[in-house]
């Protein structure tokens, strides 16, 4: 099984590695889209969540799935994304990713209640 994840990895991400080290430039790309995908992430969270509105029964089990759904997209990243090298911009990564599928799950479950 480790075996599987060594090979979807570095079939995967070795070609990013090798795009980032040709420039500067390619690793400063990676960085700002990293951090515009983890602030986006972040306000969307911030906003739905107010628009949602207070915690009562029914927003609970909204605000728990939603906490449920990004742990579960920091596990599959950490499983996924290599710990040998670009730890820290798979790290900035990992928490973009779970960031964006909560702020996703929180809009289609919004969509869900203005549309009833």
């Amino acid at each position: 099984m480790e075996m599987m994840f060594d090979y979807v990895t570095n079939t995967l991400f070795l070609p990013l590695k090798a795009w980032v080290e040709q420039s500067n430039g390619n690793w400063n790309i990676l960085i700002v889209s990293g951090f515009l995908l983890l602030f986006v992430g972040i306000g969307l969270i911030f906003i739905l969540r107010n628009k949602i509105g207070k915690e009562d029964e029914r927003t609970n089990q909204i605000y728990l799935k939603s906490s449920f759904i990004m742990l579960g997209g920091i596990i599959l990243c950490d499983m996924f994304f290599p710990k040998d090298y670009m730890w820290q911009i798979f790290f900035l990564f990992k928490y973009s990713i779970a960031f964006m599928a909560s702020a996703v799950y929180l809009a289609v479950r919004y969509w869900k209640d203005i549309s009833n």
